[in-house]
């Protein structure tokens, strides 16, 4: 199809994920729930599509996704998902896979997952088992989705073992990242959102994060160009490491810098407002880089240069910052035991050399772990 404007009266930015005959694009730009049918009828002609939504935000934008699907006659069915990460559950996925067999949807048609990084993983999961796997599209709705969980085909719920542990790589055939949806974003949420955008920049990209420091301001006050080549170039990380890596065998478990830390922190706190995903990875990666720092392999200028930031846009940093009370040092490295990282009982912990050059520390001594993590607790750091 010929790419048209968007909102704004600028082409959308497109990046690629090249995985060969599974390859996609993600679209960035404002406005794209206006031409997501289009999209979609190139994509799959003659496919009918279910829209699994998360209730709160189909409210808001449900109807314009609805209205492009009709407008190029494409029959749909919707499946309400209740807001929060307590809908990546079995009780759901059995519930939501269950209406997608009443509605019939077939192999060749499409399920559309419209919500942020909750519905988009369940959703996700539900296409990858249904009928041994249909085609779904992503239509993130939250900044740390669209930067984040709707890109590398990573799908699953959780369970009281732990977050994702429990799900499927399955890649979707088109993203689109409508910057525009963020304009209803909650503040806390887009702060939550933008963790994930640091972590690209802190993992493996020094200009990036020199970038963010003199942008950061501009990207929450709205400015749409900024949203736009920030969400742009946090994509193109990851769709490169994805490249490289589908299936976490190598070097995309270093998109998990501040992930074990921040998963054990989700963990102690019920999954839920008590503190977000991107609030927990924020605090995750401040001690993976103090980590790193205790054990010589990163200087306290680089450490210190990240946690400033992240702090500095309103994000926590901190142990002292989770409210309520969370478990003591040993809880939380057993905590981190169920991460999906371990092998063989041994803990591995993604760790930075400076900002910008992340590597994997498999074998972290529990021990040594312990220790570091009492010494924040103690100092509530």
């Amino acid at each position: 199809m010929r790419e048209p404007a968007d909102a704004s009266g600028q082409a959308p930015r497109i990046v690629r994920v090249p995985l060969g005959e599974r390859s996609y694009d993600v679209v960035i730009g404002r406005g794209l729930l206006e031409t997501a049918g289009e999209r979609i009828a190139a994509l799959a002609p003659g496919a009918r599509a279910a829209i699994v939504a998360d209730e709160t935000v189909f409210a808001l934008h449900g109807p314009a996704l609805k209205q492009s699907l009709e407008a190029t006659g494409i029959g749909h069915v919707t499946v309400g998902v209740p807001a929060g990460e307590a809908s990546k559950c079995f009780a759901e996925l059995e519930r939501v896979t269950n209406a997608l067999l009443d509605a019939r949807i077939e192999r060749g048609d499409i399920v559309i997952a419209l919500g942020g990084g909750v519905t988009g993983d369940l959703a996700g999961f539900a296409a990858a088992i249904l009928r041994r796997g249909v085609r779904f599209v992503q239509v993130p709705t939250s900044l740390l989705a669209q930067v984040d969980s709707s890109i590398g085909g990573k799908t699953g719920i959780d369970t009281s073992h732990g977050k994702n542990l429990i799900g499927a790589f399955h890649q979707p055939s088109l993203v689109l990242a409508d910057t525009s949806l963020l304009d209803t974003l909650p503040e806390r949420q887009l702060k939550a959102g933008y963790a994930e955008i640091a972590k690209y920049a802190l993992l493996r990209d020094t200009d990036f994060f020199t970038w963010l420091e003199s942008n950061a301001a501009a990207l929450f006050a709205g400015n749409a160009g900024v949203r736009a080549q920030a969400i742009a170039t946090a994509c193109q990380g990851k769709a490169d490491i994805v490249a490289e890596d589908e299936r976490e065998a190598g070097v995309r478990a270093l998109l998990n810098l501040g992930h074990t830390f921040g998963h054990a922190l989700e963990a102690a706190t019920g999954y839920g407002d008590r503190l977000l995903h991107g609030e927990a990875i924020s605090i995750g990666m401040a001690l993976a880089f103090a980590y790193s720092v205790e054990h010589g392999e990163c200087p306290q200028e680089d450490a210190g240069r990240a946690t400033a930031h992240l702090a500095s846009v309103g994000l926590p940093t901190a142990l002292s910052q989770v409210s309520g009370d969370i478990p003591d040092a040993a809880g939380l490295v057993e905590l981190m035991g169920q991460d999906k990282k371990v092998t063989r009982g041994a803990l591995t912990l993604i760790l930075a050399h400076r900002i910008g050059e992340a590597y994997v520390a498999p074998d972290i001594d529990r021990a040594m772990l312990t220790r570091f993590l009492e010494g924040k607790l103690a100092g509530k750091a």
